[in-house]
């Protein structure tokens, strides 16, 4: 089944884990690093759930999940050891109209979690449809070798090259050029070099380009 791609935005936002194991540790982590305000129901936690509560970084209940749990949630993960209690909980998300997660139950799942690949805001992400999340994470492995850690700084200059060219150049079509123009420098290849100042010079001398012959903005 072909699914629809998104990118969804959590910071800020309630996450339900239920569980409190190793799995539900990484579904944890992964939301904390997008910023969710994460709730973990579990009767007991894991050291490393353990210590995020300690640390105030998870709203933690010590006790057993009950429907309730899901309400007000913006996404819910169902991480438990138990059938029933992931049925029960993909059953309470149902009726509340929150997307869920069943970990490795395919059928229990709204939306899956794909492996991911990131450097800095640059994400790329792999996922089988839930089909075989092994091959997933074998092709992330493969990503993670291809993808240059030279992207994280890369895209952090494109994006002070696209809000600089915000501010000062009306046309769109030229923000799109001179975009297309810093794309196709050698930018890339000086961070890949370790050259981040001349990474940088190439930057500025587009700047000018972009707003020669232009009057008030």
């Amino acid at each position: 089944m072909r699914l629809y791609p998104l990118a969804l935005k959590v910071a800020g936002r309630r996450c339900l884990v239920v569980g409190g194991g190793r799995v539900a540790e990484r579904k944890v982590a992964s939301l904390l690093a997008a910023g969710a305000r994460v709730v973990v129901v579990s009767p007991a936690l894991c050291p490393g759930l353990d210590a995020l509560a300690r640390d105030s970084m998870i709203d933690a209940h010590l006790r057993g999940f009950v429907s309730g749990d899901v309400a007000g949630a913006f996404i819910v993960i169902a991480a438990t050891d138990d059938p029933a209690v992931n049925e029960a909980v993909y059953t309470a998300a149902k009726e509340h109209g929150v997307l869920i997660n069943t970990v490795d139950v395919p059928d229990r799942c709204d939306f899956y979690v794909p492996a991911q690949v990131n450097r800095g805001d640059l994400t790329v992400t792999v996922s089988t449809g839930g089909v075989c999340p092994a091959l997933s994470k074998r092709l992330r492995k493969e990503l993670d070798r291809l993808v240059s850690p030279a992207y994280e700084p890369y895209l952090e200059l494109l994006e002070q090259l696209r809000e600089q060219l915000q501010a000062r150049v009306a046309d769109p079509e030229k923000r799109k050029g001179v975009l297309e123009a810093f794309l196709d420098s050698a930018a890339f290849e000086q961070l890949e070099a370790g050259r981040p100042d001349e990474a940088r010079r190439i930057l500025e001398a587009h700047l000018p380009s972009a707003t020669e012959g232009l009057g008030e903005q």
